[in-house]
């Protein structure tokens, strides 16, 4: 049986992809109209550092000099605007006061704005196929946090989003969990190693060596060690083929254990391929009230009026 969240779980996002205009140019998305109903299942606290420096909108658009966000917050790298106004005070104070934000939040995730030199993670420009120099300077901080991070863009996708919110139950519940005991760790691996493979198959087995050799004596050092390296390996992007072939494969077991007989092949169209996805999520559900193993997807959220 999965493992279940019940508490909604509480997700930081960059203001401009929550509907707020606090671009630079004054623009802004609801990203989180792609998620339709299922938004309703997390709690959102969104914020914009850049506009909690105080900087305003419209203002002039930045960029990070001398280096990346890690090197700005070692004073190593600076940012500037347009002009070539050193406005690193002002942006050091809001990411700052954008972090003590999503902590007094209590949020264990955060949906980010790539491309942007404040909120970006793996890019801080959009220009072209360029990556720019991440992470950027909110985007550094949120890396050294035990936050899960989803890039905003990816919402928009069917495909990446099962893959995100499914490592994000899986994420929430490990961090949640203690492991008080070896035989708590090795329950837990057995549920997560088939996810940690599809990521990156060489580090998941290295944790799997390591486990299978841990100390004959409990160890909370151990075991906290072990909990760090799966959340750290279930924040890492994954591949559309990759996602692809996994939600393939999870249709085709609720085919055989449900005695189904839905198309398990994921179609073409975007339209067709939220269909898909949706279909899948409701599946999700039917299995747990139907006491069936739900193969690749170890944990959901279940609200405990359902």
């Amino acid at each position: 049986m999965p493992k279940i969240i019940k508490e909604k779980i509480k997700i930081g996002i960059s203001a401009c992809n929550f509907g707020a205009l606090t671009r630079y140019n004054r623009k802004g998305w609801d990203k989180l109209e792609s998620l339709g109903r299922e938004k309703d299942a997390f709690i959102w606290t969104p914020v914009c550092p850049e506009v909690m420096s105080g900087l305003g909108v419209p203002r002039l658009p930045m960029k990070l000099v001398d280096g990346n966000g890690d090197d700005f917050w070692q004073t190593k790298a600076r940012m500037k605007n347009r002009k070539g106004e050193n406005v690193s005070t002002q942006v050091r104070k809001g990411a700052q006061m954008a972090m003590d934000n999503l902590k007094n939040a209590q949020i264990e995730a955060f949906v980010f704005m790539e491309g942007s030199p404040s909120c970006g993670v793996y890019r801080t420009t959009l220009k072209n196929k360029r990556l720019g120099k991440p992470p950027g300077v909110f985007g550094s901080l949120l890396l050294e946090e035990d936050i899960f991070l989803i890039p905003a863009l990816d919402l928009d996708s069917p495909v990446k989003w099962w893959d995100w919110r499914r490592r994000l139950h899986m994420f929430v519940w490990l961090k949640r969990e203690e492991l008080n005991s070896k035989k708590q760790i090795i329950d837990m691996w057995h549920d997560f190693k088939f996810v940690c493979q599809e990521i990156d198959r060489a580090k998941a087995d290295e944790i799997g060596r390591t486990i299978a050799t841990m100390p004959k004596k409990y160890s909370i050092k151990f075991a906290n060690d072990i909990k760090s390296s799966i959340l750290k390996l279930l924040r890492r992007p994954s591949s559309i083929k990759r996602i692809k072939a996994n939600a393939e494969k999870q249709m085709a077991h609720y085919n055989k254990h449900m005695g189904l007989k839905f198309e398990t092949k994921m179609p073409s169209t975007e339209s067709a391929k939220r269909k898909f996805f949706e279909k899948l999520i409701s599946l999700e559900k039917e299995a747990i009230n139907n006491k069936i193993n739900i193969g690749i997807v170890p944990v959901l959220y279940r609200e405990d009026s359902r």
